[in-house]
């Protein structure tokens, strides 16, 4: 990789020395990535070095890319999930991924933008290397370096294991090196990065422990940073994804021992450091799970990066840190985009009482409830985390601000706002035809709507008086938006902790110490242990019944969060792991022999491939007609309907006002099932297809243009050797 090297060297070669005191954390935007070592021998000096890797590293609401990882967006990885439609490129029937050109080329995880250290995966990992080096042979106390070092580690870490998950085997660079012609590292084994990254993440957790174990950073101004409870959470990812059947192809048992022992032991560490699942003890119709995402200090985030509520509308200015979810996924009237739900994931969440909707053939093993699943009505007698993860018509949806001053035509009253995304056509033609798009919604969003939105994450004012934003109506005249949030950004929390170890556990075969942690989330969650907490009673005897339900758990509870999407890829659920023998040049190792050789089959789950997903919409009903593509053309209002009151999850009977709705509904608006992965040319389905060399990625031709002696992976067209299969493997060890 000696062009890699290269390129990546240069961003040091200038050097400036830090010489004043740092005004907090993450306070001071300037840019400390080109420094002479003096820097390291003062503690001030070191730390704003370190800022600026938490700077550089920390993950943003961005689509999947090699810096960010998925974070619930409508991205390349959350759309090839259930959670939206739309063919993305690695579930595209069509377009097969290609490392041999730019014409739907593999994504690049590995190099990132040549010539520029920050935009290059390998130019953070230097300036880290660069980091550690300087501080080690600094004059700091031992205290300082390990407080200083113990947060290093973990980044370098975590750049690693952003690799590992694409790639599995990838060089392993420890120095800083020269950035000359010559410099060359060999790509190592899955297991050898593995190995690497674990090391890392111990001694990250080492040398913070007595700094972060009574409660969190012993300085208030200090929190944020990472903590030996963050260090162990990644292990625990880390040793989850090496057990999981993408490295694990013959189900070795030890790692599933072993990740469970560690895990498990980790969790007192964890602990210690204060975090825990968020819960008020007045819990009020999944009040608790909202109520995550909106605290400034929240037990549950262990894993985050904080913002603040800096205005700026011109230019650019580095002191304006905004966490742009709310914008993301708040309407068009309101100021947001819009994130629209599919109907696949709206469907599969549980029912009241904890179980499967009965009629779906997606989990198998898995009780269905004895509550009606309702078509035209999909939010009746639905889990409570339903309500605080979608929004329909009808559903308050309050915010702090007036949308009007921006749009005369925008409903105005932020704090009483009620979501009317109901639709109409201006032809009658088009309301049955799933493929038409002429439709127009209501309270001016006209064009700018969704059929379902996403709400998960929400700063919901209903469910958080004190919201975490600064409404600015002008921030529309700028592109970004009136939502200004310094809501937290949560990467890895607490229950995705218990999430982990549950699964470590049933795969151990501790399958009853796995459904007590299925307990607590779900306790959260708002049921209780009069009814099992919606669980089944036969998960404890039953270990891949017991997977199927953790695994169904952890697609509900972290829905939209970025996470759907490795899981699939690590438990196969494509095609259930059975394809790998198609892979040109495959070894017979990569067949899968664990889980009776079909992940899908074990789990009983319907592998993904060869499904579609769909939308749905709410129109308005036959007897208004059609209306007009203006603000004032609702066939609804001007034909005398009257619209309720918005459902307000935080007071009265949810039940009660449901029902309510629902009646208003069957007066008044009609379910239309839309269009949402592709149709061809001649409006024939097409359906999902996820190749089995997706699982671990080959590099494109630019990572290979400039890494001539970079090998290719197995499964993969070499780009510098013509066009061959790639030979690299990274599960060999």
């Amino acid at each position: 990789m000696k062009r890699t090297i290269k390129y990546i060297g240069l961003g040091l070669l200038a050097a400036v020395t830090v010489s004043s005191c740092s005004d907090g954390f993450l306070q001071d935007k300037k840019n400390y990535d080109q420094v002479t070592s003096e820097v390291y021998e003062y503690y001030s000096g070191a730390e704003r070095r370190l800022n600026d890797i938490y700077a550089w590293c920390l993950p943003t609401v961005s689509d999947q890319t090699w810096k960010y990882p998925s974070m619930g967006t409508n991205d390349i990885a959350a759309k090839s999930t259930e959670e939206y439609t739309g063919f993305s490129a690695f579930v595209d029937p069509e377009n097969e991924l290609s490392s041999m050109g730019t014409t739907n080329g593999v994504p690049d995880y590995f190099m990132g933008t040549a010539n520029n250290i920050q935009e290059a995966v390998y130019g953070r990992i230097r300036n880290i290397n660069d980091f550690i080096a300087g501080v080690e042979g600094g004059d700091l106390s031992e205290s300082d370096k390990n407080k200083l070092l113990g947060q290093a580690y973990f980044f370098r870490a975590w750049c690693y294991y952003n690799l590992f998950k694409w790639y599995g085997g990838v060089p392993i660079v420890t120095e800083v090196l020269n950035p000359t012609e010559d410099v060359h590292i060999d790509r190592s084994s899955a297991k050898a990065v593995y190995d690497f990254v674990m090391e890392d993440l111990t001694k990250a957790a080492d040398m913070l422990r007595s700094e972060t174990t009574g409660g969190g950073w012993k300085s208030n101004g200090d929190y944020g940073r990472v903590t030996t409870g963050t260090a162990l959470a990644l292990k625990g990812r880390l040793m989850l994804l090496w057990a999981s059947p993408l490295f694990n192809r013959s189900n070795d048992q030890s790692r599933w021992t072993n990740a469970y022992n560690e895990m498990k032991k980790d969790l007192t560490d964890i602990n210690a450091c204060g975090y825990g699942l968020y819960s008020t003890g007045n819990n009020f119709n999944g009040s608790d799970f909202a109520g995550i995402f909106t605290q400034m200090s929240s037990p549950e985030a262990i894993f985050f990066t904080q913002y603040n509520t800096t205005i700026i509308l011109t230019g650019i200015d580095d002191a304006a840190k905004n966490n742009a979810w709310e914008r993301y996924i708040r309407p068009d009237n309101t100021g947001g985009n819009g994130l629209g739900a599919g109907l696949m994931l709206i469907q599969m969440f549980p029912m009241a009482d904890g179980k499967l909707p009965a009629g779906l053939s997606t989990y198998t093993k898995l009780e269905t409830s004895s509550m009606q699943y309702e078509q035209e009505y999909p939010f009746m007698n639905r889990d409570p985390r339903f309500y605080r993860t979608f929004a329909f018509p009808g559903f308050r949806w309050a915010y702090n601000g007036n949308a009007a001053e921006h749009d005369a035509h925008n409903p105005s009253d932020g704090a009483n706002y009620t979501l009317w995304n109901y639709v109409w056509y201006t032809d009658l033609n088009d309301q049955g035809n799933p493929e038409s798009g002429n439709s127009y919604a209501a309270d001016n969003l006209l064009g700018s709507k969704q059929g379902v939105y996403v709400r998960k994450k929400s700063d919901d004012l209903d469910a958080n008086p004190s919201p975490l934003y600064v409404y600015n109506a002008m921030g529309w005249k700028s592109g970004a938006g009136p939502f200004y949030s310094k809501a937290p950004l949560i990467e890895l929390r607490y229950a995705e902790v218990l999430l982990n170890l549950a699964e470590a556990a049933c795969g151990a075969g501790d399958m009853a110490f796995a459904v007590e942690q299925l307990q607590k989330i779900r306790a959260r969650a708002g049921y209780t242990a009069e009814n099992n907490y919606g669980l089944q009673q036969s998960l404890a005897s039953d270990q891949a019944t017991c997977m199927s339900a953790i695994l169904y758990e952890r697609q509900i509870e972290l829905a939209y969060e970025g996470k759907r999407f490795d899981d699939m890829r690590r438990w196969l659920l494509y095609d259930g792991g059975t394809q790998f023998s198609t892979i040109s040049g495959a070894p017979s190792t990569w067949t899968l022999t664990g889980w009776g050789g079909n992940t899908c089959t074990w789990l009983g789950f319907k592998q993904f491939n060869g499904q579609r997903r769909e939308n749905i919409e709410f129109r308005v009903a036959d007897k208004y007609g059609v209306g007009t593509t203006q603000w004032d053309g609702d066939p609804l209002l001007k034909g005398g309907g009257v619209r309720p009151e918005g459902v307000n999850f935080s007071k009265g009977d949810m039940n009660e006002q449901l029902a309510n709705l629902k009646a208003w509904y069957q007066e008044n608006l009609v379910v239309k099932e839309k269009k949402g992965d592709r149709r061809d040319s001649q409006h024939n389905d097409e359906y999902i297809t996820f190749l089995p060399k997706y699982y671990l990625l080959g590099f494109n031709s630019g990572v290979q243009n400039q890494n001539k002696r970079l090998p290719q992976t197995i499964g993969w067209q070499d780009y510098n050797n013509g066009g061959a299969n790639g030979t690299f493997d990274p599960l060999a060890e």
